[in-house]
C-alpha cells in the first residue's frame, strides 16, 4: 500500500535548514511557555479533596459528572468503585465553591455538604461519606517519578540505538526525542490543557511512538548505504525519508484515527490520553521526517560507519 511514489525524490535535506530552524524555534518557545505559564497541573499532582458517594439505586457515571458539571465542579474525577451503586469523586479544592472557612482553611465537612447539595439535586438518594485530604506532597512525588521515567526511556533508547546502529544514531534520536517531549509540553502549556497522571502515561507513549518511526527511516538510511557504491549521504538520507515516507503516513494516520476514536467515543476517562497521543503524533511524524536526517548529516554519519567490522585473521595474512 503507497500513498507516494517509492522511487520519489522529494528533497527533504534541501529544507535542512528551515527544518532545523524551526525545530530550535519551537523548543525555545515550548520552554518559555512551560517557564512561564507552566502545566495546569491536574488532582493528581497537586492534591485535592476525595468523598465517596452511595446510592440507594444503580447509577450511570456519566450522570454523576453531568450532575457535577451542572453545579460547577467540571473538572471532577469520577471513578466506579466496583460496583453500580458507589463512586469516588475527587476534586482540587480550588474548584469547590465555598470550601474554606473563615480562616482560609479548607473545612472537609463543608466541602462534602457542598457536594451533596449539588448531587442530590438530581438523586436525592445521594449520601456521602469517607471525605479526606489527599496531600500534595504526594502529587510532587509522582511529578518528579514521572520526570525520571522520562528521562530513563530517552537514556535506554539512546543506548539501543547506539548498539543497534552507531553513536551518531543514537544522539540525532535523542536530540529528536527531546525536541518531540518538549513542543508537546509546550502545546499543552499553551491551551493550558489538565496535566495529570492519564497525560503523563501518553507522553511516555509518545516517546515510545515517536522513536518507532526514526528506527524505521534508520534502518533504511543503514540498508543503502551498504548497498551504494559511490552515493553522497545527503542522497542516501533523503533516498531513505522518501522509500520510509508512504510507511511513515500510514502508520500515524492510522493510529491518529485511533486516538480520535478513543477521543469521541472513549470518554472522559482517556480524552486527555488521546488528545496528547494526537498531538504527539503530529509532533514525533514530523520530527522525524524534517529533522532526524538532518541532524544525522550535520554529525556527518558515512558509509564506513555503517559497515560491519571484519576482523584481520593472521593465518590467512600469512599465505602467498
Amino acid at each position: 500500500m503507497e500513498i507516494f511514489n517509492h522511487d520519489s525524490n522529494i528533497p527533504f535535506l534541501g529544507m535542512r535548514k528551515y527544518s532545523i530552524a524551526l525545530a530550535l524555534l519551537l523548543m525555545v518557545a515550548s520552554i518559555g511557555l512551560i517557564a512561564t505559564k507552566g502545566l495546569n497541573y491536574g488532582l493528581d499532582f497537586t492534591g485535592g479533596v476525595s468523598v465517596t458517594v452511595d446510592y440507594d439505586q444503580s447509577v450511570e457515571i456519566a450522570d454523576v459528572r453531568a450532575a457535577l458539571a451542572k453545579g460547577g465542579l467540571d473538572n471532577a474525577m469520577v471513578q466506579s468503585l466496583g460496583g453500580t451503586r458507589e463512586v469516588s469523586i475527587r476534586m482540587q479544592t480550588k474548584d469547590v465553591p465555598a470550601a474554606a472557612d473563615s480562616s482560609g482553611k479548607v473545612n472537609l465537612e463543608r466541602v462534602a455538604a457542598n457536594v451533596a447539595k449539588i448531587l442530590q439535586a438530581s438523586r436525592p438518594d445521594a449520601k456521602l461519606k469517607n471525605p479526606e485530604f489527599i496531600s500534595a506532597e504526594v502529587g510532587s512525588e509522582l511529578r518528579s517519578d514521572g520526570t525520571v521515567a522520562a528521562v530513563f526511556v530517552i537514556l535506554g533508547i539512546m543506548a539501543y540505538l547506539w548498539i543497534r546502529f552507531e553513536r551518531r544514531f543514537a544522539i540525532a534520536a535523542v536530540a529528536t526525542e527531546v525536541h518531540d517531549v518538549l513542543v508537546t509540553l509546550g502545546i499543552l502549556a499553551l491551551v493550558q490543557r489538565e496535566f495529570n497522571m492519564t497525560v503523563l502515561a501518553s507522553v511516555l507513549a509518545v516517546i515510545g511512538y515517536s522513536i518507532n518511526d526514526k528506527v524505521v527511516v534508520f534502518d533504511r538510511i543503514r540498508e543503502l548505504f551498504r548497498l551504494a557504491r559511490k552515493a553522497e549521504p545527503e542522497e542516501i538520507l533523503n533516498r531513505s525519508i522518501n522509500n520510509t515516507l508512504s510507511r511513515t503516513i500510514i502508520t500515524s494516520l492510522f493510529t491518529a484515527i485511533t486516538m480520535g476514536a478513543l477521543y469521541f467515543f472513549g470518554g472522559p476517562a482517556v480524552e486527555s490520553f488521546a488528545v496528547t497521543m494526537l498531538i504527539g503524533i503530529v509532533v514525533g511524524t514530523l520530527s522525524s521526517i524534517f529533522v532526524a536526517s538532518p541532524i544525522l548529516l550535520w554529525l556527518g554519519v558515512s558509509k564506513k560507519d555503517l559497515m560491519p567490522v571484519t576482523k584481520e585473521n593472521p593465518e590467512l595474512a600469512r599465505r602467498p
